[in-house]
């Protein structure tokens, strides 16, 4: 009898669909590049009302969709890699399952590519020259 799969393990899976064609078209510029997944934003604005996050946050107002973290070096020294945090229960609560869902984890994950490499959007989409 199959397994059943949870809410996080069904975001997991449209998450990955939604970055399939980004890696597609972009798999050698990224490739140092990771995806993960947390529930809900470790980081809150101390003023709601005036919050301006910086290009690494992909935000809907006050809440945090999504971050970038660059490489760098752990507490220990030893190199990180790049990573894209995904929040799970901000991007399910603006989105139905399904397409819509999907759409908007495509749309954050552009952002985040794009801020990761240096591009537009729109560079994004059309895929490396």
């Amino acid at each position: 009898m199959p397994a059943h799969n949870s809410r996080s393990d069904e975001f997991d899976a449209v998450a990955l669909e939604a970055f399939a064609e980004i890696d597609a078209q972009w798999h050698d510029q990224i490739a140092g590049l990771d995806i993960a997944v947390d529930e809900i934003p470790r980081l809150l604005p101390k003023d709601p009302e005036t919050v301006e996050w910086p290009d690494e946050v992909t935000a809907d107002g006050a809440v945090p969709l999504a971050r970038l973290i660059p490489a760098g070096m752990d507490v220990s020294g030893a190199p990180t890699r790049a990573q894209i945090i995904l929040f799970r229960r901000p991007l399910e609560a603006r989105a139905k399952k399904g397409t819509e869902l999907l759409d908007l984890i495509h749309e954050v994950l552009v952002q985040q590519v794009a801020t990761h490499l240096g591009v537009d959007e729109d560079t994004i989409d059309r895929g490396p020259e």
